[in-house]
């Protein structure tokens, strides 16, 4: 510490300013772009998180009839204990689809799932899961382009579960 005190001292004022400056300007940078940045991520990464567990549990409460209904009209599928309404729309936004699901909702036959603007890609790994894991196959399924390459909108059907 001493030697670098020295050198600072034996610089002429207008070298000690320039230094004292970049110092102070060295510090601000790394205060926010090392912890004010980060932190003001972390905090809208969970106000974001908050306000997604609000809308879910709002429209849990709003759809909480309809969904124990459906829940005694079919066999619970793939030893998950869901029924296939909350199966398809859980399995859904696992899938990264949350954002592509506009409906799912439950009819004499089975779950029907309306997709906008969904990757084509991940609904049909989407798709598979529910087959393979889950035991529900697609009794019908309407698939139209978006517009926008590999994006879709989709109509699907799935049938009660296989046991």
């Amino acid at each position: 510490m001493n030697k670098l005190r020295a050198w600072y001292a034996s610089l002429q004022k207008r070298e000690q300013r320039v230094v004292a400056v970049g110092a102070v300007a060295l510090a601000l940078i790394i205060l926010v772009g090392g912890i004010l940045l980060p932190l003001q991520s972390a905090v809208s990464n969970a106000l974001k998180s908050g306000e997604t567990k609000r809308e879910d549990l709002a429209w849990m409460r709003a759809n909480a009839p309809e969904i124990r209904a459906a829940g005694n009209q079919f066999p619970t599928s793939g030893g998950a204990g869901e029924p296939p309404v909350v199966l398809v729309d859980r399995v859904g936004r696992e899938a990264g689809l949350a954002s592509a699901l506009r409906g799912t909702q439950p009819n004499a036959t089975g779950v029907r799932v309306q997709l906008e603007a969904a990757p084509f890609d991940m609904m049909v790994g989407w798709l598979d899961t529910l087959d393979r894991r889950y035991g529900l196959a697609i009794e019908s399924i309407t698939i139209d382009r978006n517009g926008a390459p590999g994006m879709v909108n989709a109509s699907i059907t799935f049938s009660q579960p296989r046991r």
